[in-house]
């Protein structure tokens, strides 16, 4: 093992590039050191900001039970079960280390791919495909659907309707032919080929984005997402489509629409949600096709990196452990298997 005196005579032969490169992967070690430390006292802050509760029952009736690999455990007084701080989140039930899932969190951040993130993290890619939807899964829960007021710009974008992932030999009955790779929907124009996700946002960068029905958007399908989410006072900016003339009249808002060959009506246009849906198709070209089951976790892994795409990298990476450990939530492999399209 070399001494101090030589591995400082073997720095100052490095190159301007070799010393850049040798002090970015220390700052990334001592960065990896530092969450390792601090994130099981932030997640515990974070999750029970209002006080200690059973993840099982929500009883505060609890008591300290020992320590297990270094981990606190618990024991619900009320319904006599064990718990740790990581009890039903992203991070429970599992066997990795806390530093394999912030390198995680951090290629997630990236926007990486299953495979890259799989090859990145030396896991394999079943494993980070559970690792991805088990932290979407809890993100998703944490952030809800939301709501918006004000001048609010809603419109539609479409995704073509996905079976990827399922297998005849699991029982699998395709309600269609199979198209082939890189091959679009067969039917022209706007068919039930085509998941619709409604979206809306405001002023304020307030979004909401769900799928909410297969095909064509009807004004109830709108009434059913947004009725409760939006102000009484909004203003909504428009295309021309009729199913939303319907829904502002039904919601008594406020409709400035957009005309047909119009970019904007005096402040009120939708060029704010048009440039959205192109960054979220630009986005979403990495994956390759996404399962029609799965796609409802993109949009909020999406909408998650665009409420906090201003912070650092590094408060992204913890924030996003942070968040997908804050709500109970049942992560279980099992769950995944056999899971429906999430409309609202």
């Amino acid at each position: 093992m070399k001494n101090v005196g030589n591995i400082k005579a073997d720095i100052r032969n490095l190159s301007d590039v070799e010393l850049q490169d040798l002090f970015n992967f220390i700052g990334e070690i001592m960065t990896l050191n530092s969450l390792s430390n601090n994130l099981p006292k932030d997640c515990r802050e974070s999750r029970f900001s209002k006080g200690e509760i059973c993840p099982h029952c929500n009883s505060d009736n609890i008591i300290k039970n020992g320590k297990l690999c270094g981990k606190q455990r618990y024991k619900c007084k009320t319904c006599g079960k064990t718990f740790n701080d990581f009890t039903k989140s992203a991070l429970s039930y599992t066997k990795l280390s806390l530093e394999t899932w912030i390198e995680y969190a951090k290629c997630m951040v990236l926007g990486y791919s299953i495979r890259k993130c799989a090859d990145i993290v030396n896991i394999c890619v079943k494993t980070s495909f559970y690792m991805r939807h088990k932290i979407l899964d809890a993100v998703r829960m944490f952030m809800g659907i939301g709501n918006v007021e004000g001048v609010v710009e809603m419109d539609e974008t479409f995704v073509a309707e996905s079976f990827k992932g399922n297998h005849m030999k699991s029982g699998f009955v395709m309600p269609r032919p199979p198209r082939k790779r890189g091959k679009q929907v067969k039917k022209r124009g706007i068919s039930n080929e085509q998941v619709c996700v409604a979206t809306a946002i405001d002023r304020n960068n307030d979004l909401i984005i769900e799928m909410v029905c297969k095909g064509r958007v009807r004004h109830s399908d709108l009434e059913r997402l947004y009725k409760g989410r939006i102000s009484d006072n909004s203003i909504i900016c428009t295309d021309s489509h009729k199913s939303y003339i319907q829904f502002a009249t039904n919601l008594k808002l406020d409709h400035k629409r957009i005309m047909r060959g119009h970019y904007k009506n005096g402040i009120y246009h939708i060029n704010h949600i048009n440039s959205l849906h192109s960054k979220f198709k630009e986005w979403m070209l990495r994956f390759h096709g996404v399962s029609t089951k799965f796609l409802v976790n993109y949009l909020y892994w999406f909408k998650w990196l665009q409420n906090f795409s201003e912070d650092k990298e590094i408060i992204k990476n913890k924030n996003l452990l942070i968040h997908s450990t804050i709500n109970f939530v049942d992560t279980k492999i099992n769950n995944f298997k056999g899971r429906k399209p999430i409309f609202v």
